[in-house]
């Protein structure tokens, strides 16, 4: 009788520390998703493509994309690649405080360059996602052939 009343507690007991590790997962969880609300944001005023328009090559372009840390702690750029050596981004090196507006400058040297240009500039930073992507496009002409006159 001693033994079946021991099982018996020791069931119950397994069944109560079940149910406390599940809600301690479910409070994980809900800590989790705090978090990542609360997490540095990057949010860009315009959205979409930004179109430099029609180019000669050898033309130097330049972009501003302004954004603000939307998020509820400093936003941290830890760096940014682009799709070709033709671009050459700049961005802030200090933290990007909650609230503050900020912004990443694209320069794009269209040297060599001829027809429809897309290129990619990717942001890395301590958000969530980790990854921003930026883009541009412009048409570059060809460089006009001067005429030699004797």
């Amino acid at each position: 009788m001693y033994l079946k009343n021991w099982l018996l507690i020791a069931a119950f007991a397994g069944l109560s520390f079940g149910q406390i590790s599940c809600d301690n997962r479910q409070q994980g969880q809900t800590s989790k998703e705090t978090a990542s609300t609360k997490m540095p944001k990057i949010t860009f005023e315009e959205k979409g493509i930004y179109d430099f328009g029609t180019l000669t090559e050898g033309d130097t372009v330049e972009h501003v994309f302004a954004f603000t840390n939307t998020g509820e702690f400093p936003l941290i750029i830890n760096n940014i690649t682009a799709s070709c050596g033709c671009t050459t981004p700049e961005w802030p090196r200090e933290p990007v405080a909650p609230g503050a507006k900020s912004s990443v400058r694209v320069r794009f040297n269209s040297r060599g360059k001829s027809g429809q240009q897309n290129k990619t500039i990717t942001i890395f930073a301590n958000t969530e996602p980790s990854m921003t992507d930026l883009q541009f496009k412009a048409l570059v002409n060809p460089k006009s052939e001067t005429t030699k006159t004797s």
